[in-house]
């Protein structure tokens, strides 16, 4: 793992638990205690942190890096979850996919299937899915919600997107989270973004959470789906072992590694 990934993974706890053990870090990111040490240095330089008798404290709330930042990280496992995804799906269909790094990826796998209709807040994979590939159309129909729009992440979001998505139903909802535990669920940082996910898992037949490893046993401010309401997820094999897998498990939900 890079360290730009591991600062980022930090941040990601900090803003869960404000407070976190260098041990916890540790264990969480698979490294050494040094590993660690050099890690806090750096946050503690750019203001992200500030050390305490045994681990760290937050002095910033910033959740996330900037988009396109995450839509490097662990780019090779948001493959892998994207080829395990694509696997449930057939022509024909009926999807929704929300803006998220993982869906992104995702959305250039659904290129190469037909039939399908996706219907998304993303410009960039409505963009990818209606426009021609490899000189021919790609054989779906792609709709873009209306609403406001959010620049960092390129994608709609307000009452209206909320509302035209309520005007649809879909076989699969495609979700990406910014964290996920069996006891808060799949959750994301900003209000807006929580807001039209939540309205596509309701307005499913099934749910299905996209999440890399990462992100397991993690919680954000606002919960768009509960345990209860999802039907799968999907994520890599290095969190096979992860305790909220099991308990999601025990709550029902379907868990796929890739």
């Amino acid at each position: 793992m890079l360290q730009e990934e591991r600062l980022i993974r930090i941040n990601a706890l900090l803003a869960t638990f404000t407070r976190i053990s260098s041990e916890r870090i540790a264990l969480d990111l698979d490294v050494s205690r040094e590993t660690v040490r050099r890690d806090v240095l750096e946050l503690e330089a750019r203001g992200k942190l500030r050390r305490v008798h045994g681990g760290v404290v937050a002095t910033s709330t910033e959740p996330e890096a900037p988009f396109a930042v995450r839509m490097r990280v662990n780019a090779r496992e948001k493959q892998a979850i994207a080829k395990a995804a694509f696997r449930l799906l057939s022509p024909g269909q009926t999807l929704f996919l929300d803006a998220g790094s993982t869906t992104g990826i995702l959305a250039d796998a659904l290129a190469s299937m037909t039939g399908l209709t996706v219907i998304t807040n993303a410009v960039n994979i409505a963009s990818r899915l209606s426009g021609p590939r490899g000189g021919r159309s790609t054989g779906n129909d792609a709709i873009l919600l209306g609403g406001r729009i959010d620049p960092e992440v390129n994608a709609t979001y307000g009452d209206l997107t909320v509302n035209e998505i309520r005007r649809y139903q879909a076989d699969l909802a495609l979700l990406s989270p910014v964290g996920l535990n069996a006891q808060q669920g799949a959750t994301s940082y900003e209000h807006h973004e929580a807001a039209v996910a939540q309205a596509m898992a309701k307005q499913a037949r099934q749910v299905v959470i996209l999440a890399d490893y990462s992100k397991i046993g993690l919680a954000s401010r606002v919960c768009y789906a509960e345990a209860g309401d999802m039907d799968t997820v999907v994520t890599n094999r290095q969190a096979e072992d992860h305790a909220e897998l099991h308990a999601l498990r025990r709550c029902g939900v379907e868990v796929l590694l890739a």
